[in-house]
């Protein structure tokens, strides 16, 4: 449950950093990898008061519990605990902002199990720093968000024009629908203006049922609204979302842009500029996705404001309460940055430079931009939080993302390619135990990513690091079917053109035991969610490649796929990205169970809202069948993350028991 925390905590910053080390508690799991690493981050939430001068930040503890601090920016003060949640049934903290230097407000996720389906909503409350005045700020015909729209408020703009308040949109039920405990999709998304202080909240913008999320420009006004048609008849949502914009001057809503979200085709806005009253967002320009510009005046008019010949171009980077645009990013080997605020630039790559050329992110700025909340970390870096004072030319350490590695001495993570059986070269990551320069003699694993929607980045991954730090030469492959890319290596996404993926995932084991010496009879692979489908469709095409598959939150059989998804109203976007014809079954592991030889360990989480449960109990049935070798861990009541350190913690023991090594 969320509770005010009344208790003194006598630790400064830097002492409270030294006490995240031991999340477990237990001084002998600190010499246990598997505690180590399956630990959650330290911090799940950090932020920055307008006047620079406190910090609040949401600790992640044992059992999904969460802890709010409050602490001042002067070096030796004390944090001071502020609200606890315990993630049941009331919920887990998310995150806290500043809305003024004495007052926070906060969001709240929960899961719930409702007619056999797991459903999540979330809550928006507000509390001052000293723990008094705790507030909802929810709409209060839907403090905790029905089924038709699980939103309970999301915050859209922080520049207060009152003091106190905050833009935010709200979700608004039917009044024949307040009572019931699931209400039809007949809830609208509204705009308001709402007090965080006394909870008083006046209309900007009238409920729209299509609506599901507005933009604002960073200085209090609403200028695009998205929409997303919903068919009561069907049950289903349409695939196209429309945007709308508003005039500088006001008015009505006018068309601006539309979105086919299968294909990602047509300009997606994601923030408004005031200063040039145009939108920044993304389209596709020669086969990749580019940030463009777009007049808000009803000309169409679009400037590219950068693309990549090479990757897609996928982050807008914004500073500050007002959401500044100051750059752009993308990942090529590594996440690069091409600033258009020079200025910043220049600080950026100073402060990179003094700490060892690590990658900083703004992660918050006070009000005046005088003081930055910076994060900077690397590949054998997890990360640690800092407050920059570029006036003072002062960088401070604050807390350590994951402290419990401190003493760690991690790997460095190779950018590598391979040849596909095609020809085609296959980029990808490479991360060797601790000392190795080659892969000769060990065990090795392909460890294939998520999505398939997503590429993985040059960086700190705690699995990957793991597995090194347990001896294992990881592979993680940038397969065809990867996003990042552009549209001619992304083809039909994973799941239509999976035999392209499937096979770039085998090339990449054969190449770690032919050009990286690993051991054949030690290779395995190990996934999560699409990585997980990938490692069991990996099993059935290639049985005689991995000698153990491990997959987590996997996808196994496509065509259940698309019937749970018409169960939550997605049917129609799923069909349309799945598609039909012979390679739904041959591309469903659970349909071909009978291929697969090697041993099958599989978790997953009872609160899966990404992929749920039934998929990998579907595999398990199929295997047994088969009498092949299978076991599958359930996790009572987690999500698809498995956000939870002891979880973690026993999935990374198993997985060593049952991996060859």
């Amino acid at each position: 449950m969320i509770s005010r925390q009344m208790g003194a905590c006598s630790l400064s910053l830097a002492a409270l950093a030294a006490a995240l080390v031991p999340l477990s508690g237990a001084a002998a799991q600190e010499k246990d990898n598997a505690a180590r690493f399956g630990a959650l981050e330290a911090i799940a939430d950090i932020s920055l008061s307008p006047d620079g001068n406190h910090l609040a930040f949401v600790e992640q503890q044992v059992k999904q519990k969460r802890q709010l601090y409050v602490v001042d920016t002067s070096e030796g003060a004390q944090p001071k605990p502020v609200l606890s949640s315990d993630g049941g049934a009331e919920g887990s903290l998310s995150w806290c902002g500043w809305v003024t230097n004495t007052r926070l407000t906060c969001q709240a996720f929960f899961r719930d199990s409702v007619v056999g389906d797991v459903i999540g909503a979330t809550n928006i409350f507000a509390v001052d720093a000293d723990r008094a005045n705790f507030r909802m700020l929810s709409n209060r015909r839907s403090e905790r968000s029905l089924y038709a729209d699980f939103r309970g408020g999301s915050v859209i703009d922080w520049s207060a024009t009152d003091n106190g308040s905050l833009l935010m949109s709200r979700s608004y039920v039917p009044e024949s629908e307040l009572n019931t405990r699931i209400a039809s999709r007949a809830a609208g998304l509204g705009v308001d203006r709402v007090n965080s202080i006394t909870g008083a909240a006046r209309r900007v913008e009238g409920a729209n049922r299509d609506a599901i999320y507005y933009l604002s420009d960073g200085n209090g006004n609403l200028r695009i609204m998205a929409t997303q048609s919903f068919s009561s008849g069907t049950g289903q949502f349409e695939p196209i979302v429309r945007y709308f914009y508003r005039p500088k001057e006001g008015g009505g809503w006018q068309s601006l842009s539309q979105l086919d979200v299968v294909t990602n085709g047509g300009f997606q806005p994601a923030a408004v500029d005031a200063a040039t009253n145009r939108a920044y967002g993304f389209q596709t320009l020669d086969g990749r996705k580019a940030v463009v510009a777009m007049a808000l005046d009803g000309s169409g008019t679009t400037d590219t404001i950068y693309a990549h010949p090479e990757v897609d171009v996928d982050d807008i980077m914004r500073v500050g309460r007002n959401g500044r645009i100051v750059g752009v990013s993308f990942a090529t080997d590594q996440r690069e940055a091409v600033m258009t605020d020079k200025p910043l630039a220049k600080l950026t790559a100073s402060l990179s430079k003094a700490l060892g050329g690590k990658q900083v992110v703004i992660v918050d700025a006070s009000a005046d931009e005088s003081r930055y909340l910076v994060r900077a970390e690397s590949d054998t870096d997890p990360g640690s939080y800092y407050l920059f004072n570029p006036g003072a030319r002062e960088v401070r350490p604050l807390l350590a993302v994951r402290p419990q590695l401190a003493e760690v001495t991690l790997s460095p993570v190779k950018a590598v390619s391979y040849a596909a059986a095609d020809g085609v070269m296959v980029p990808g990551y490479l991360t060797l135990p601790p000392g190795r320069s080659d892969a000769k003699g060990l065990p090795a694993i392909v460890m294939p990513h998520g999505g398939p929607s997503a590429r993985d980045e040059w960086g700190f991954d705690w699995m990957a690091q793991f597995f090194a730090q347990s001896g294992y030469a990881v592979l993680q492959p940038n397969y065809r079917g990867s996003s990042g890319y552009g549209d001619q290596w992304y083809q039909n996404n994973g799941f239509q053109s999976w035999k392209t993926a499937m096979g770039d995932i085998a090339d990449g084991g054969r190449w770690l035991v032919s050009a990286q010496g690993a051991d054949a009879a030690k290779l395995s692979i190990v996934g999560w969610s699409y990585g997980g489908y990938a490692a069991l469709q990996s099993g059935v095409v290639n049985p005689d490649l991995f000698k153990a598959i491990v997959a987590i939150a996997p996808v196994t059989d496509l065509a259940q796929l698309k019937a749970e998804a018409l169960r939550e109203g997605t049917g129609r976007i799923n069909a349309k990205f799945i598609g039909s014809g012979p390679h739904v079954r041959e591309g469903s592991p659970a349909q071909n169970a009978e291929a697969i030889k090697a041993p099958v360990l599989m978790f997953h989480g009872t609160f899966d809202q990404n992929v749920d449960v039934a998929q990998a109990r579907t595999m398990r049935r199929a295997l047994e069948a088969k009498n092949k070798r299978v076991e599958l861990i359930e996790y009572p009541e987690l999500a698809h993350s498995l956000s939870d350190s002891d979880a973690r913690t026993d999935m990374l023991r198993k997985i060593m028991a049952f991996l060859p090594h």
